[in-house]
């Protein structure tokens, strides 16, 4: 597309003057002034946005479309900024479009225990928009990543076994095509044949098909009486076969997450967490539920094995940081590679147990971190490269896991990361289809550009 810059990498003139007309000068960012908007939270990615544009609801974001479509420039939307591949980072220069001010909350819907959320607003206050009601979804950067960059990743977490991604906590979508045009369905009706399901379309579409700037949210009740219990075994088998047994007996099952000792050996270094177990094992399983019976079936599944049990509030997140803290972990030796993958459940130990492997086969020296969610097939593979990052993890990694008949991206998403691998997981008649799919909604090529098909 045409640049929108002149040559000394300045928004040209006429450009500028449209969108100050838009969003106002104070929400034109350019310079030193976008540099937080141009790096991904892994450090991996970095690029330099022509300029950063703020607008403050959906008319302003369909003004600002329209004027770029019209000019030729290309448009990276973006949510909280939190993604790990890539996908919202202006790698080749192309205008930021930042919707956090787009953060009004509706009143929650009691009788549908629904909301309406505007795209900024964060998922922990959409979570929070209600005392007895709960968002389905949760992840550790919840406080800072946004409803609409949640829903445009798909993003999954550590409820998914119990609640779904974010796509099931869908109701409803407002959202503007590159054009400018405005779709909405916000009626958040769970009956509904109306037409074409746009909604669930743009859910995982990375912003390339349209920016959502509005969504109805179902909610779920909240959790009265969590427990979690952390238990010690000695391989992801034993893992995975506990974490199938809490699956069929244990009610209110809301979370089964799995980490190692290599893990946990660098966060008791590190940040100073101290040993949640007597003994260290191999590998850990984190369970929690819901209820008074989840607690009983909690207690009867870990036996005499040696666990930490969390009721309280406090206990709790203290369990909880183990798993939760290891996304930074790999981080304290170098850059790393973040690839979350997934594996049909009968596949999950294999994944599991054979992730440093795989990548020992094409980089020895690599550091290797694994940890993820259990009872859904996903596994989270952070390397720390010794040899070149020159792609050589990623293939040997994506390989294996497509041989498993696994998924490359199980809730990241495919971004500038994994882009080169798209056809281990999707035919040449399915990339097809996500072109004319493309083409049809923005046939200018305006929103995100560079990622996916296209």
């Amino acid at each position: 597309m045409p640049a929108c810059t002149d040559r000394s990498g300045h928004l040209t003139a006429s450009l500028r003057a449209g969108l100050s007309s838009i969003v106002g000068a104070p929400h034109i960012l350019t310079g030193a002034a976008t540099a937080g908007y141009s790096i991904d939270w892994t450090g991996r990615f970095r690029g330099e946005a022509a300029a950063v544009v703020r607008p403050a609801d959906t008319e302003q974001v369909a003004a600002v479309l329209r004027l770029c479509t019209d000019a030729g420039v290309a448009v990276v939307p973006q949510g909280g900024n939190t993604g790990l591949v890539g996908g919202g980072v202006p790698l080749h220069g192309e205008l930021v479009l930042s919707l956090t001010r787009l953060n009004r909350l509706g009143p929650v819907d009691a009788d549908s225990r629904q909301v309406t959320a505007g795209a900024g607003v964060t998922l922990a206050q959409a979570a929070n928009a209600d005392p007895a009601l709960d968002l389905g979804v949760r992840i550790g950067s919840e406080d800072s990543a946004t409803v609409g960059g949640a829903i445009a990743t798909n993003a999954g977490g550590t409820r998914v076994l119990r609640h779904g991604p974010m796509r099931a906590q869908l109701r409803g979508v407002e959202a503007v095509l590159a054009d400018g045009s405005v779709v909405a369905h916000l009626s958040g009706l769970v009956k509904d044949n109306t037409g074409y399901d746009y909604g669930s379309l743009l859910a995982g579409s990375e912003g390339t098909l349209a920016v959502i700037t509005r969504a109805r949210l179902q909610l779920v009740p909240r959790a009265a009486q969590l427990c979690t219990v952390l238990i010690g075994l000695p391989g992801p088998a034993d893992v995975h076969e506990l974490a199938q047994r809490a699956l069929r007996e244990i009610p209110g099952l809301l979370s089964a997450e799995y980490f190692t000792q290599t893990g946990l050996d660098i966060l008791t270094e590190r940040v100073g967490l101290a040993p949640p177990l007597p003994e260290p094992a191999p590998v850990y399983l984190l369970l929690e539920a819901d209820g008074l019976a989840a607690l009983e079936g909690l207690a009867e599944l870990t036996g005499d094995r040696v666990a930490a049990v969390g009721q309280t509030q406090a206990e709790r997140s203290r369990l909880w940081a183990y798993r939760e803290r290891l996304p930074e972990a790999a981080a304290f030796f170098g850059t790393p590679i973040k690839l979350d993958v997934s594996a049909p459940a009968a596949k999950w130990v294999e994944l599991a147990s054979s992730a440093a492997r795989v990548v020992a086969t094409t980089d020895p020296g690599a550091r290797v971190l694994t940890f993820g969610h259990v009872a859904d097939g996903n596994v989270h593979i952070n390397i720390v490269p010794a040899a070149p990052a020159d792609g050589r993890h990623e293939d040997a990694v994506l390989s294996f896991v497509a041989g498993l008949g696994g998924s490359i991206s199980a809730e990241h998403g495919i971004g500038t990361l994994r882009a080169p691998w798209l056809g281990l997981a999707r035919s040449p008649a399915e990339q097809d289809l996500f072109v004319r799919i493309r083409s049809a909604l923005d046939p200018a090529g305006t929103l995100n550009p560079h990622i996916l098909p296209r």
